[in-house]
């Protein structure tokens, strides 16, 4: 019998009403000192009531409020920090300062110079338009920081609007205020529903089971009483740079990033890839182009394996072991007929979220299984949507978790806190 790594937790804060304000994108950032900074936005119809700035999203009805935390004593004990007022946001840091960076339909960031006890009032980045994403990873390359938030580009979509989004990779010199939009380059965009021919109506891919459920545009399908599939898209992007010299997507001039995105399909199994290139002559410098990636037959790729890549997962690059980490959701069940599976199951049978899982790659294609982390007691119980940072020999872990209060498996109660000791240790 498999033992989770971790399923010990310490709960970093618990929503004061599971069944109006639910706990959302854990993020986690560890500080030169060894100080942890965790992130979280509450959502939910009983935001309006809490105190403190809020802000309004169009995600879902009402309110939305960010809230931060840090440690001192590696995540046993967290204490509060502030509230602000966007969502889908992620600590990381850059120079000598602690950012937050997340979105309130426009991209907004928040700075501080104390180790995330006191905090600048939010500015914002971009005017008049509407961002997505999760508290996915940053990388720091060139001199500089990098990351992806998601733009909506069209609002034809009823629903959830993943095949609408573009992931525009972010970048920004790492002594630069990153309060202020002229420190950031935005790479082109790229639609999901302009790189598949097709994606409106049938798809032209066949023999790979994509879409798994029927998913035309704009409204997708219902495929079972209160089951929608909605059309195909990709979301919640992590950012990547090949270092390997024997690994065939390796640019050896640095300029080159790739981006691993959530793949939805009604399925399970797969990632979505693109690749951003610099065009300046410089790494580091000029502007950044969006693409898809080639295998060596010259034939373009959009899928690629990635277990639990059906779901928000996390990548980390470990230059100690020079393998990438991935964090992830396990899916049991997706062949199950969605019309037999028990009512408190949220959504397609694909969407399974309590067990979290952790895997290792040298190349980001080929994964072995590293072990499960933790599993929820009950189905609306879930452990999922995390995010880790390296500390030592130990992977520390910030999950979106419920217990049995939990309103369901999505709008989850708590976020929680885990540790896998001597993480390194687990290689084979």
């Amino acid at each position: 019998m498999i033992r989770p790594l971790a399923n010990e937790s310490v709960t970093v804060c618990a929503s004061p009403d599971p069944e109006r304000i639910f706990c959302y994108s854990p993020g986690l950032a560890r500080l030169p000192g060894g100080r942890l900074v965790a992130t979280t936005d509450w959502g939910g119809p009983g935001v309006a009531d809490l105190p403190g700035p809020k802000g309004e999203i169009p995600e879902g009805a009402g309110l939305w409020q960010g809230r931060i935390y840090t440690s001192d004593d590696r995540g046993t004990t967290w204490t509060f920090r502030g509230h602000f007022p966007f969502m889908h946001a992620r600590p990381f840091v850059a120079g000598n300062a602690l950012y937050v960076l997340g979105h309130a339909r426009d991209l907004m960031v928040i700075r501080s110079d104390d180790g995330g006890e006191t905090w600048s009032t939010p500015s914002r980045l971009t005017k008049g338009q509407r961002w997505h994403q999760s508290a996915c990873n940053v990388a720091v390359a060139n001199g500089c920081v990098y990351l992806v938030m998601e733009r909506r580009v069209t609002e034809r979509i009823q629903g959830w609007f993943v095949g609408e989004m573009a992931p525009v990779l972010m970048r920004a010199p790492l002594k630069a205020d990153l309060r202020l939009p002229e420190a950031w380059t935005f790479a082109s965009e790229l639609v999901f529903r302009d790189v598949l021919p097709g994606a409106e109506g049938d798809p032209a891919i066949d023999a790979f089971g994509v879409p798994f459920w029927p998913a035309p545009y704009p409204s997708g399908s219902m495929v079972a009483p209160g089951r929608n599939c909605a059309p195909m898209g990709w979301l919640e992007t992590n950012v990547v740079q090949f270092v390997d010299p024997d690994h065939l997507w390796t640019d050896p001039t640095g300029r080159t990033f790739h981006l691993w995105m959530r793949a939805h399909t009604g399925g399970t199994g797969y990632a979505c890839v693109a690749k951003v290139v610099e065009q300046g002559e410089v790494p580091g410098n000029g502007p950044m182009a969006t693409m898809l990636e080639t295998v060596p037959s010259g034939k373009t790729v959009l899928y690629v394996p990635c277990p639990g890549g059906q779901m928000r997962f996390h990548v980390l690059y470990d230059e100690v072991t020079r393998l990438y980490w991935l964090l992830s959701t396990q899916a049991t069940d997706s062949m199950t007929r969605p019309e037999r599976l028990p009512s408190g199951r949220f959504n397609l049978p694909n969407n399974e979220r309590r067990r979290l899982q952790l895997h290792f790659s040298k190349n980001m294609v080929d994964w072995c299984f590293a072990g499960l982390v933790a599993v929820g007691p009950v189905e609306q119980a879930s452990r999922h949507y995390a995010s880790m940072v390296i500390d030592g020999d130990d992977l520390h872990i910030l999950s979106r978790s419920g217990d049995e209060r939990a309103r369901s498996a999505h709008d989850g109660n708590l976020i929680t806190f885990h540790t896998i000791h001597g993480f390194r240790e687990l290689l084979y």
